[in-house]
């Protein structure tokens, strides 16, 4: 008799709970996949409400000297200030990249492990935070500048630091070696 774990069925053995499949993905992945996109969504919104009820717009506040700065824009294009005034076409944009990143996570989860789970549910919650903004108010609320004197990085906010961790942990998983992927060449489940 062989272990339903082994053999890519439920893992039945005493104390295991048993993993539901939806997609071809487990419960538990979609779990911490749309947890970590809600949180994102949170902390993103409520420190843009914060910034805009508290900071002036168009004002650089510094906080730890020239080097981070609270400097309320509105940004109407894409990341880097890319394209502005074109708002509503990146929302429209947005709807397709959203059902890609959930489509992607459905093919790749499976196989990809938790840290591409992370990653795409931290890009889920990155581009929705900005897609609320440019639904609702036709521009994306940034505010962390950070640079020292006229160098200064491009003002973003909590969304696109997740869509960049995101980008990261997706290239680390790229080089990292796959979990069962092994081969009979490396002494894996192929080997007899």
């Amino acid at each position: 008799m062989t272990d339903g774990a082994a053999s890519g069925g439920p893992d039945r053995r005493p104390g295991r709970a048993i993993d539901v499949v939806v997609l071809g993905v487990t419960v538990r992945r979609w779990l911490v996949f749309f947890g970590i996109a809600a949180l994102v969504v949170i902390v993103d919104q409520v420190t843009k409400a914060y910034v805009v009820s508290n900071y002036p717009l168009g004002e650089p506040v510094e906080i730890i000297g020239d080097w981070l700065r609270i400097w309320y824009i509105h940004n109407t294009g894409a990341l880097f200030g890319l394209f502005r005034g074109q708002a509503g076409l990146f929302a429209l944009v947005s709807v397709g990249v959203l059902v890609l990143i959930v489509w992607f996570h459905s093919r790749t989860a499976p196989t990809g492990g938790m840290l591409v789970t992370i990653a795409l549910g931290l890009l889920l919650g990155g581009a929705l935070g900005n897609f609320i903004d440019r639904v609702r108010l036709d521009y994306v609320v940034d505010f962390v500048d950070m640079g020292i004197g006229s160098l200064r990085f491009y003002t973003y906010n909590v969304a696109d630091s997740a869509i960049t961790i995101s980008i990261l942990l997706l290239l680390l998983s790229a080089f990292l070696p796959a979990r069962g992927a092994r081969t009979a060449d490396d002494g894996g489940p192929a080997a007899s």
